[in-house]
């Protein structure tokens, strides 16, 4: 049931206690502001907590995927509710490490709650002096190591489809999903 049509919703303020004492004594008047505080009651209710709304760890599941397009985040509705809400929380600091190796790591650790390692080739290639061969390019390659208590709860295509979103296009990568050594 939406929130709208949740039914015998308290009025904060009725619309009668703000009438004049001449049209407040009126009995058709008082039952017609009634109805009316009905119907704007879930409205007025929505506007008093519309900071809540606002906040990714108190809005509604519904409202924080609208919430996640406002921030340019990209929700996959496979992630749980609680993996929504940290990272509409994380949104800046997401766009801010867009494309880089703290932001892939950042981004799957938040989601995963484990410890992250990204490795690099790089695919630099210099030489002592300008005159000298370059020498074989180095392809580009990033392998990501996840490392967590239960790899058993992760879905690896998941994790894989939230890489490909900071990982560049041209550069391939390999994801393994490890057991942490501690124990549980």
């Amino acid at each position: 049931m939406p929130r709208s049509a949740a039914p015998g919703l308290p009025t904060p303020q009725p619309i009668a206690d703000q009438l004049p004492g001449v049209l407040a004594e009126d009995d058709f008047t008082r039952r017609f502001t009634q109805a009316l505080d009905e119907v704007l009651a879930p409205v007025l209710l929505a506007l008093d907590g519309f900071v809540a709304y606002l906040d990714p760890a108190l809005a509604p599941p519904d409202f924080l995927d609208w919430l996640a397009g406002w921030v340019a985040l990209p929700i996959q509705d496979q992630w749980t509710v609680e993996q929504r809400r940290i990272l509409v929380a994380h949104a800046v600091e997401l766009h801010r490490w867009r494309g880089t190796r703290h932001g892939l790591a950042t981004h799957l650790r938040l989601l995963t709650g484990g410890q992250v390692t990204v490795a690099d080739k790089g695919g630099t290639i210099a030489s002592v002096q300008s005159t000298d061969p370059v020498g074989q390019p180095v392809s580009p390659h990033v392998t990501i190591t996840v490392t967590v208590r239960n790899p058993s709860l992760l879905d690896e295509s998941r994790l894989r489809a939230a890489a490909a979103e900071h990982v560049p296009a041209h550069v391939p990568f390999t994801l393994r999903i490890e057991q942490s050594r501690e124990l549980p």
